[in-house]
C-alpha cells in the first residue's frame, strides 16, 4: 500500500501563508466530501444491517408459524403427519438458520456499522471542532494584529506597547497551537479514512463468510486469501499511522519549545539580509476610501520575477500589483505609522504605501525591491550579483588604498579618452604613485544630489516684459553677442547625479573618486530618482538647462573647467571639475577651490568629453586667426556657416527611449 504523500507541513503553521491556507482548503474540502460520503455509506450499511435484523425476526416468525401448523387441527388434516413432521424439520432448520442470521446481524453491528459510526462521531467531529477552534484563534490573532498595527509611532506608550506585544504573542501562540492540532488531525485523517472505508467491509465480508461456512460447511480458500491480504493491508496502514502520529507529536513538541520571541513582532534576532531578490510576507497596504478616508488592509505580498504580487486569503493564486522593473522605493511617514515605505512605478503615475510588521522586514522589503528594480533577477546568477553589489556599496564608502587596484580591473582604461578625450584636460596623470582618496576628496565631504534654482533667479529669467527665453536658454539681447562669439553649440540630454568639493583639479583621478562616492552614497541612501536636464556645450561656456522651462540651472565658463573625463567602465557616466575662488580667508586673490560634477547621459560620455575638448581647442584657436582658420577648414559647418556640425545629438534626446535601457549605477 503506497504511503500518503499529501500532508500539511507543521513548520508552515506559524507563518500561515496563503499557500498554506490554499493547501489547507484542499484538506478541508476533502474532509467535507469525506463526511458526506461517510453519512451516505453509513445509511446504506444501516439499511443492510436492518435488513439482516429483519431477516432474523422474519425467520423466527417463520419457525413459529411452521410449528403452529400442527396446532391448527384442520378438519381435513388427516394424512398431514408427514407434512407436520416435515414442517417441524423445516421449523428446526429455520430456527438454526435464525440463530445464524442473528449471529450475522450482531457481527454486522459490531464489525460494520459500529466502526463507521465511531469514525464519524470521533474523527470527523474532531475535525469540525478543531476547525472552529482554529477559526476563532485566527480571528482573535487578526484582531490583535489590527490593534498592534495601529500602535502610534510618535507618542509611543511603552505600557500599551508591552501589553499589545504580549497580547499578540498570546494570540499567535494560541493560533499556532490550534493550527498544529488542526493540521495533525487533517494529516491523520488521510490514514484513518482508508481504514474507515476498508474495516467495515472487511467485517461485513468476514461475517458473511462465517455465515456461509456454518451454513454449507464450505470454505473458499480464494476468499480466505483475499480477506487475509485485506487484513494485512489494513494492519500495514495502521502501522504507518502509528509511525506518522509519533513523528508529528515529536515535531509538535519541538516547534512549541521555541522562545516567546518567535511570536513577538519586531523582536527579530537575525541580521537584515540586503541581498534578497525574492521576498514574501504579510504587509499592510494603504487604500483610499472616498476623498479623504483611508483604510489599511493586511494582505500577503510576494515577488515573482520582476513583479510584486498580492494574494488575499482564500484565493487560489496571487495577482500582479506592480511591475518593479526600474521602480523606486523609499521610506515615508504615513498616518503616524511605523515601518512605512512607498513603491513608485518608473512613470510616477502609480504608487502604493505599504507597512511592514518589523524593522527587519521593513529594511529587507526595501532592499529586495531595490535589487529587483535593477533587474538583477534576469542575470545568470542573481544571488551572486546581489551579494557583489551589496559588497560594492559597502566598500564604496570605505576609502581604498590605491586607485591602481581599481584600474587594473578596468577592461578599457583608455575609454574615457575622446578617441583620446582625456588629452583635452588641463592636467595630466602623474607617472608616480597614484594619489590616495584622502588627497583627492576630504573625508566626510557633503554631497549635493540636485541643483535647485533659487526663486529669485527663476523670476528674473522668466520675468515678463521685454526679453523672451529661446530654446537655448538665452535672451534675445544675448543672442546677438553670443552668436558671434560661439562657433559651437551642442546639447546633450543628461541627468545630474551629484556634486561635491574636491581638493585638486589637476588629476582625472579626482573625477573617478567623485563618481565612486556619489554613486555609493546614492546606493546606500536609496536615492534613485534623478531629473533630466540639457547640457549645452558652447565654445565659451557649459550650461545646464531645464528642458521644460528652458531656464538655466547653472552655468560655467569654459575656462573654469579644468578637468573632464568619462567613466572607464560605464560609458554613460561623465564628470568635470570646475575651479573657483575662495575669499573666506580674506586674501585679495582668493584661494583656488575645486568642485566635481557627475552626470549620466543618454549617450556615451565620450561624446560630451569630445565636445568639451573641441570647445577648448576653439577657444585656444581664437587667439590666433590663422590657427582658427585651419581648425575651421577641418570641421564641417552648418548651412549658414556659423556653427560647427557635430553628430546629431537631437536623435539621442528624442529617441533615447528607444535605445537600450542601461540602468544607472546610482
Amino acid at each position: 500500500m503506497p504511503a500518503v504523500h499529501h500532508k500539511l507541513l507543521l513548520e508552515d503553521a506559524l507563518q500561515d501563508s496563503p499557500q498554506t491556507r490554499s493547501l489547507l482548503s484542499v484538506f478541508e474540502e476533502d474532509a467535507g466530501m469525506l463526511t458526506d460520503y461517510t453519512n451516505q455509506l453509513l445509511q446504506s450499511m444501516q439499511r443492510v444491517f436492518g435488513a439482516q435484523s429483519e431477516m432474523g425476526l422474519a425467520t423466527e416468525q417463520l419457525s413459529k408459524q411452521l410449528l403452529e401448523y400442527e396446532k391448527k387441527n384442520f378438519a381435513l388434516g388427516k394424512g398431514d403427519e408427514e407434512v407436520i413432521t416435515t414442517l417441524q424439520s423445516f421449523a428446526k432448520t429455520v430456527v438454526e438458520l435464525n440463530s445464524l442470521h442473528s449471529t450475522l446481524a450482531n457481527q454486522m453491528a459490531d464489525s460494520m456499522v459500529f466502526p463507521l459510526i465511531q469514525f464519524r462521531e470521533k474523527d470527523l467531529t474532531e475535525i469540525s471542532t478543531l476547525k472552529e477552534i482554529f477559526g476563532i484563534a485566527t480571528d482573535e490573532h487578526e484582531a490583535t494584529m489590527v490593534k498592534y498595527s495601529r500602535l502610534p509611532k510618535k507618542k509611543e506608550n511603552e505600557k500599551l506597547k508591552t501589553d499589545l506585544v504580549k497580547e499578540v504573542a498570546y494570540t499567535r501562540r494560541k493560533q499556532h497551537q490550534a493550527s498544529l492540532q488542526y493540521y495533525c488531525a487533517l494529516n491523520a485523517l488521510q490514514y484513518r479514512k482508508r481504514v474507515a472505508m476498508l474495516e467495515p467491509m472487511l467485517g461485513y465480508t468476514q461475517a458473511q463468510i462465517s455465515f456461509f461456512k456454518k451454513g454449507i460447511e464450505l470454505v473458499s480458500k480464494k476468499m480466505d486469501n483475499f480477506l487475509s491480504s485485506v487484513s494485512t493491508m489494513t494492519q500495514s496502514i495502521q502501522a504507518q499511522l502509528d509511525t506518522e502520529a509519533e513523528a508529528m507529536r515529536a515535531s509538535q513538541r519541538e516547534l512549541l519549545s521555541v522562545e516567546d520571541t518567535v511570536y513577538m513582532p519586531d523582536k527579530d534576532t537575525e541580521p537584515v539580509n540586503r541581498t534578497l531578490i525574492q521576498k514574501a510576507g504579510y504587509l499592510n497596504i494603504r487604500n483610499k476610501i472616498g476623498l479623504v478616508t483611508t483604510a489599511w488592509d493586511r494582505l500577503f505580498f510576494f515577488t515573482q520575477g520582476g513583479n510584486l504580487m498580492c494574494q488575499p486569503r482564500g484565493a487560489v493564486a496571487g495577482g500582479m500589483v506592480l511591475d518593479l522593473d526600474n521602480s523606486s522605493v523609499m521610506a515615508v511617514e504615513c498616518e503616524d505609522r511605523r515601518y512605512c515605505f512607498q513603491i513608485t512605478s518608473p512613470s510616477g503615475k502609480t504608487s502604493m504605501i505599504l507597512q511592514a510588521e518589523s524593522k527587519k522586514e521593513y529594511e529587507e522589503w526595501i532592499c529586495t525591491v531595490n535589487n529587483i528594480s535593477r533587474q538583477i533577477y534576469l542575470t545568470e546568477n542573481p544571488e551572486a550579483v546581489a551579494i557583489r553589489l551589496n559588497q560594492s556599496a559597502i566598500q564604496a564608502v570605505t576609502p581604498i588604498t590605491s586607485f591602481e587596484k581599481r584600474q587594473e580591473g578596468s577592461p578599457n582604461p583608455d575609454r574615457a579618452k575622446p578617441g583620446g578625450v582625456n588629452a583635452g584636460s588641463r592636467g595630466s596623470l602623474k607617472t608616480g604613485a597614484a594619489p590616495e582618496p584622502e588627497d583627492l576628496i576630504a573625508p566626510g565631504t557633503p554631497i549635493q544630489f540636485d541643483i535647485m534654482l533659487p526663486a529669485s533667479e527663476f523670476q528674473d529669467q522668466n520675468r515678463a516684459g521685454g526679453r523672451r527665453t529661446n530654446p537655448f536658454g538665452e535672451t534675445d539681447d544675448d543672442c546677438s553677442t553670443e552668436s558671434d562669439d560661439s562657433l559651437l553649440q551642442q546639447v546633450f540630454a543628461v541627468r545630474f547625479l551629484g556634486s561635491m568639493a574636491v581638493r585638486c583639479g589637476d588629476n582625472q583621478e579626482v573625477i573617478y573618486e567623485a563618481m565612486r562616492q556619489v554613486l555609493a552614497a546614492r546606493a546606500i541612501h536609496n536615492i534613485f530618482r534623478t531629473t533630466e536636464s540639457h547640457l549645452m556645450v558652447t565654445s565659451s561656456s557649459l550650461r545646464l538647462i531645464d528642458p521644460q522651462t528652458q531656464v538655466t540651472r547653472i552655468s560655467f565658463q569654459l575656462g573654469e573647467v579644468c578637468q573632464f573625463a568619462a567613466h572607464q567602465e560605464n560609458g554613460r557616466l561623465m564628470g568635470f571639475v570646475v575651479e573657483g575662488r575662495d575669499w573666506s580667508d580674506g586674501d585679495e586673490e582668493g584661494e583656488p577651490s575645486f568642485s566635481a560634477f557627475v552626470f549620466e547621459s543618454n549617450t556615451e560620455g565620450e561624446k560630451i568629453c569630445y565636445t568639451i575638448s573641441l570647445a577648448k581647442d576653439i577657444t585656444e584657436a581664437k587667439k590666433d586667426p590663422e590657427a582658427l582658420a585651419q581648425l575651421m577648414k577641418k570641421m564641417p559647418l552648418t548651412n549658414d556657416g556659423q556653427f560647427l556640425l557635430l553628430e546629431p545629438e537631437t536623435d539621442d534626446i528624442t529617441n533615447g527611449a528607444g535605445q537600450e535601457d542601461l540602468e544607472s549605477e546610482a
